[in-house]
């Protein structure tokens, strides 16, 4: 059977940078309120649409991997703040990049869209049906955002990365993952205006209200993601000291230091970028990955070990032997268009445009 080898990867992070500090000027917060709490100092806020930021990853990813668009036969784009319900976010892309005629889809598991979508494009190197693959996890979270609401507005940010899936005989790539979902308890987490269910229900699509229930999600994120860790372990016959790194779901620290701990990985191995991100949802872990491989945290042969958990509420684990390169083909030109305006004249605009709505 094929591997999946990972051979490219690229990121896309909007330029605006929203801080606590700019937070504290419409919310009841602090730096070290958030920081304490969260681990998050700052966040990405996007000057454009979803799809312009997952191009940019896609053909940066392209470059390092030495490939084309016309390469790919298969997109799999993870995200659960689309541009448009129909047509699909994949399909925006697949022209976005000159991959005409590809296989494209999308995968919504919140959080762990991304991880999901590794899965499902690596099952489908194996058994055939695609040779190059690119796999994508972007968020666009900014508009959605209630941004009245304390307890979620300083969690969330904007951004994008995507890697390529190459089809080959080398004994790299995902090797196991655990997949699973607290169907029972999806109601913890809930982003109320997006969806059919509020349409003709007078009410504006997009003036959403965040039910988000810290307490409850914190302690199923903890479980869900070690247990998760422990069966993908177990099965591999692998004990903690074998993991070279653990790239997880970057949602608050607290919780990253808690599966680290349940999973007997020292923080010293665990790749952290959460209090320069925030929670980017389904762009988290692709988004660590690439700064882990930039950063040279990721050697030739590693086994990453990457957890995560969203709405849903989803969670898995994935580990991931490294192939040999660990430094791209090439690199590619794409880049967003300039930002005229900061962070907070972005968000203060959004507040603005729903207040005039309601």
């Amino acid at each position: 059977m094929p591997s999946a080898s990972i051979t490219g990867w690229g990121k896309c992070l909007p330029p605006a940078v929203l801080s606590n500090d700019d937070l504290a000027t419409f919310l009841d917060t602090s730096d070290d309120w958030v920081a304490t709490r969260t681990g998050i100092r700052e966040r990405r806020i996007s000057h454009v649409s979803l799809g312009e930021l997952a191009a940019v990853a896609a053909k940066r990813a392209l470059a390092c991997a030495g490939l084309e668009g016309v390469d790919i036969d298969l997109i799999v784009f993870g995200s659960t703040t689309y541009d448009d319900q129909c047509p699909n976010q994949a399909s925006g892309l697949q022209r976005a990049i000159g991959a005409e005629g590809c296989a494209a889809m999308d995968v919504n598991t919140a959080c762990t869209s991304f991880l999901y979508g590794l899965s499902t494009a690596t099952a489908m190197l194996r058994t055939g049906v695609a040779r190059n693959a690119l796999v994508v996890g972007a968020e666009l979270i900014s508009p959605f955002m209630d941004w009245s609401d304390r307890d979620v507005a300083v969690l969330f940010g904007d951004g994008a990365a995507a890697v390529v899936l190459q089809a080959g005989d080398a004994d790299d790539g995902l090797q196991l993952e655990k997949l699973g979902c607290y169907g029972e308890s999806r109601e913890i987490l809930r982003i109320h205006g997006i969806g059919g269910a509020y349409i003709n229900q007078g009410r504006n699509l997009g003036d959403t209200r965040w039910q988000f229930e810290g307490q409850e999600i914190f302690k199923k994120a903890v479980h869900g993601m070690s247990q998760a860790c422990e069966d993908v372990l177990a099965r591999a016959g692998l004990a903690p000291g074998d993991v070279d790194l653990v790239v997880p779901h970057q949602a608050n620290l607290r919780i990253i230091e808690s599966v680290a701990k349940r999973a007997g990985v020292p923080m010293e191995r665990v790749y952290v970028n959460v209090q320069r991100y925030g929670n980017m949802s389904a762009a988290t872990v692709p988004v660590a990955l690439c700064e882990a491989l930039e950063e040279g945290r990721i050697g030739a042969g590693a086994r990453l070990l990457m957890p995560a958990f969203g709405g849903g509420l989803t969670f898995c684990a994935h580990l991931v032997r490294w192939g040999e390169r660990t430094t791209p083909l090439a690199t590619s030109d794409a880049a967003l268009p300039p930002c005229e305006r900061s962070a907070l004249q972005i968000v203060r605009a959004i507040i603005e445009a729903k207040g005039k709505r309601s």
